[in-house]
């Protein structure tokens, strides 16, 4: 069974940064895509970022490039979202997923991996 847990959720001011992380638990994710989520209340899901199995590719959001970085070490089992620049605007419950579509995508045919979700908060 597929898991993936993300971690480093939490509160900061409007210009502040945070760090998520996302653990998956097998082998076979490290050939998979993998991509940054979020849903904000009242809001439909939408991809933030996304990264291919090798690194290569990757994919912003408009809203969040020059401000998001997405990144993973295959051998920690581990993906990243380093977060900067944070607005009010962010906010929101964060996922990471992992799939063999591109780019990320809600569809669980294309991404069927799901995490539990970390709550981001940035107040102006």
């Amino acid at each position: 069974q597929v898991r993936l847990v993300e971690s480093g959720g939490g509160s900061v001011q409007a210009g502040g940064s945070l760090r998520l992380s996302c653990v998956w638990s097998r082998d076979a994710i490290d050939y998979h895509n993998m991509g940054w989520f979020r849903q904000a209340p009242g809001k439909e899901r939408e991809r933030v970022a996304g990264i291919q199995s090798g690194g290569g590719s990757t994919y912003y959001r408009d809203s969040v490039k020059g401000r998001f970085t997405i990144s993973r070490d295959n051998a920690k089992r581990t993906l990243y979202l380093q977060m900067a620049s944070l607005k009010p605007e962010d906010t929101a419950t964060y996922y990471c997923a992992a799939g063999r579509g591109w780019p990320p995508s809600i569809d669980l045919e294309d991404f069927p991996y799901w995490g539990q979700g970390t709550q981001v908060t940035v107040s102006s």
